[in-house]
């Protein structure tokens, strides 16, 4: 019954609506976020930016992505710069600290000079992360 008195521009109007609804809740969820990460907001700011996101929707999220949109970015960067870092760390810890050569030689150094290794298994190992080193290069 209901869709016998809608026509198709109603419908497309309707959709439209709904759409911008859905955009203006998506960005009232990105601004909440972006204040309450906000480290150079004291408390009574962001109390401020809620109630006037809360208030006055439409004004209030402008006006936020007008005076802090810089700041914005710069927070969802400095976010995804401290992921990342986190994931290398996890990554790191599973698989190992990649050594460069020379800190390998460094460390069979100081296993020859407290005698855990022979003179012999020093040249062998040093020749071996050397090889190494000539066929990565």
């Amino acid at each position: 019954m209901i869709a016998a008195t809608f026509g198709t521009g109603q419908v497309a109007y309707s959709i439209l609506w709904f759409f911008l609804f859905v955009i203006e809740i998506w960005l009232m969820f990105t601004v909440f976020i972006d204040i309450f990460r906000s480290d150079d907001l004291k408390g009574w700011q962001k109390a401020l930016w809620v109630v006037a996101v809360l208030v006055f929707p439409l004004l209030g999220i402008l006006l936020y992505l007008i005076v802090r949109g810089n700041k914005m970015r710069a927070h969802q960067i400095q976010s995804f710069q401290e992921t990342e870092l986190a994931f290398r760390r996890y990554i790191q810890s599973v698989v190992g600290q990649p050594s460069s050569p020379a800190e390998e030689l460094y460390r069979l150094a100081e296993l020859r000079d407290r005698g855990e290794l022979t003179a012999a298994e020093y040249v062998r190992l040093k020749e071996r992360i050397l090889g190494e080193e000539l066929h990565v290069v």
